[in-house]
């Protein structure tokens, strides 16, 4: 690899001093290396990360955070099909794979071209209120429909491929890729699923039931959640959020209809170990 590209998360790097040593290393060997801070931005089309910005014959994009700055980054800069890798400048981390001590030594390894390159799914959601649409967006993690306001259960109601399968009065429903399956919907119970795999994971958050589980689906099958009425049978309010970013609101009677995006986000492995032994890692340090 020649040529890079840092998006850095300025809050974790402040003043860009890790980033600049970074940029200083890579050009001391020779190769290309351009930097974006994220920042959050209110206007369309990105939210953080402007791709239009990455230079054309970009190899790589080098994304310093934490797992939460690798999710805006993908979900900014998919369409441009360039390979991201995550340094983790936090906390325990799946998704960005270096850290801090080893981050020289990863770099060689780019430059040597020593490494594999992963494909993560990625999904869709678009909410109707009726036949109209009033949002849509992405996410490489989860899409998760909840309540909005006073702590109080709400109705949900879910469809496969418009067949109906069941309903949930619950706090509200996560619907997860395999990448996603470590974040949010293992906290609440759900399957640890190998991150490239593909396939769809429906779990519901805090269920007011004794017989609700996790469903896993093939990655092509649509899924349709519908927000039902509140408790005392009135008008709720509830939010669908994409990896844990953007919201779009919704009340009842509004659906989103969830399926596989068209495209995927390509994570850089470097380590060559099994998900196995990297997941027996992360519980240990957990």
């Amino acid at each position: 690899m020649d040529k890079f590209y840092i998006i850095t998360n300025s809050d974790k790097d402040q003043d860009l001093a890790f980033t600049g040593k970074i940029v200083s290393y890579l050009e001391k060997h020779g190769k290309e290396c351009r930097v974006q801070p994220a920042e959050h931005k209110v206007d369309r089309p990105y939210r953080y990360t402007n791709p239009g910005l990455i230079p054309d014959g970009t190899q790589c994009i080098i994304v310093l955070g934490g797992d939460g700055t690798l999710l805006q980054a993908a979900r900014d800069v998919v369409h441009r099909g360039i390979p991201l890798l995550g340094i983790n400048l936090g906390n325990l981390g799946f998704l960005a794979e270096v850290d801090r001590q080893s981050v020289y030594p990863a770099l060689d390894q780019l430059m040597m071209g020593d490494y594999e390159v992963e494909e993560r799914m990625m999904l869709t959601g678009t909410v109707y209120r009726g036949e109209d649409i009033i949002g849509s967006d992405i996410a490489l993690n989860d899409i998760v429909i909840g309540r909005e306001g006073p702590l109080r259960v709400v109705r949900f109601k879910n469809y496969v491929n418009n067949e109906y399968l069941n309903s949930y009065n619950a706090d509200g429903i996560i619907i997860s890729t395999p990448t996603g399956s470590t974040g949010y919907s293992l906290s609440t119970g759900g399957p640890i699923v190998s991150p490239n795999a593909s396939m769809t994971i429906m779990t519901p958050i805090a269920p007011h039931t004794l017989n609700t589980r996790s469903i896993i689906f093939p990655a092509e099958d649509v899924i349709t959640v519908e927000l039902g009425k509140g408790r005392h049978r009135d008008r709720e309010k509830g939010l669908a959020a994409f990896d844990g970013d953007t919201v779009i609101p919704m009340v009842t009677g509004d659906r989103i209809v969830i399926r596989k995006a068209s495209v995927s986000t390509k994570i850089l492995k470097l380590n060559h170990l099994s998900f196995v032994e990297v997941l027996r890692q992360k519980m240990r340090n957990s």
